[in-house]
């Protein structure tokens, strides 16, 4: 695959404006990190809405306290930033795409999937204003802007797959998802593989056009753990997975109020938020990761070992059969 990497300096501005400033990673608590034991650290992403209200509400913080554990919160502009994170030690638990872990895991990240926060439409292929492509197919030749590592990318992959296509015939734009909004709406790339909100956002503001949509393309929304952390500290993990699922609740009983939160946080319109929320967000799936996502999985197996994404076929086979720790999904609570 031809892989062209971007680094324009005006494509990185804008993508720092579109996150508000803050850079993948950050700890926006201001503190460092502390002795394992006495700090939990977590994402917070524009794609996972229920980290808003977590990070928000801060109830995590009021229920750790008395274990004289602290939270500190890092944002991840994408699923690859949030493996990252883990794959580092800057993170206890980053939430990705179920695709994204999957490839974590088989590329030797020592992670487990302990719920699963939603199961989301994030994905889509999306053509500007005006473009005249009307399918996947006609991608052939062209330049594609995704972020390797993450839903949309593996979407991509699917839908060329879909097509009669590899990502061998089409060239791939690697940037990070902001870069490849703003690479499509300036005419640099043919097209995107486009992550909400910035998606919704591109749609709305910018009259960019959904090529092709299908959900079953989309790897849900999970939550990932070290093993070392849930070795270490089984009960903070479970008090995490049970305040996701206080927020999954505080999100479908108060609508209205989580689109604000969202449209606040995020910095998007309130039309983008609630397009994100109610028509793109299904906060119903079972939040115990086993047989939906294993379903997910074998379908994009063939094409992740084509593309190279994982060291073999019996690494990513491997990790679908250890990659989800469902303890904690399963006894879960809402205080």
């Amino acid at each position: 695959m031809r892989i062209v990497r971007a680094g324009l300096a005006a494509v990185a501005m804008v993508a720092l404006l579109v996150s508000g400033g803050c850079v993948a990673g950050e700890d926006d608590s201001g503190s460092s990190s502390s002795t394992a034991g006495t700090q939990l650290r977590l994402d917070y992403a524009y794609y996972n809405p229920a980290s808003l209200v977590l990070r928000d509400q801060k109830w995590l913080e009021t229920e750790l306290a008395a274990r004289n554990v602290t939270v500190s919160w890092q944002l991840s502009a994408g699923s690859n930033k949030a493996n990252e994170g883990l794959r580092g030690d800057a993170l206890d638990i980053g939430s990705t795409a179920g695709a994204a872990a999957l490839v974590a895991r088989a590329n030797g990240s020592p992670i487990k999937t302990i719920a699963v926060f939603s199961r989301p439409e994030w994905a889509a292929i999306v053509v500007p204003k005006g473009s005249p492509i009307t399918g996947v197919a006609q991608l052939k030749g062209r330049k594609v802007a995704a972020t390797k590592g993450t839903d949309p990318y593996f979407f991509l992959l699917r839908a060329l797959d879909e097509a009669g296509l590899s990502g061998k015939d089409v060239t791939v734009v690697n940037l990070q998802h902001a870069d490849g909004r703003t690479a499509l709406e300036r005419g640099q790339v043919d097209a995107w593989a486009g992550l909400d909100p910035l998606m919704a956002q591109s749609q709305l503001d910018a009259g960019s056009r959904l090529l092709y949509r299908n959900v079953a393309f989309n790897s849900y929304g999970v939550l990932n753990a070290r093993e070392s952390f849930l070795a270490a500290q089984p009960e903070v993990a479970q008090a995490v997975v049970d305040a996701y699922e206080r927020a999954r609740k505080w999100i479908v009983e108060h609508p209205a109020d989580a689109a604000a939160l969202y449209a606040r946080e995020a910095r998007i319109s309130p039309r983008v938020a609630e397009l994100v929320l109610t028509e793109r967000t299904q906060l119903d799936a079972d939040p115990v990761p086993g047989d939906a996502q294993r379903a997910v999985f074998d379908a994009i197996l063939p094409v992740l070992v084509a593309d190279g994404d994982v060291k073999s076929e019996q690494s990513v086979r491997d990790a679908v059969g250890t990659l989800f720790e469902p303890r904690f999904a399963a006894a879960r609570s809402t205080p």
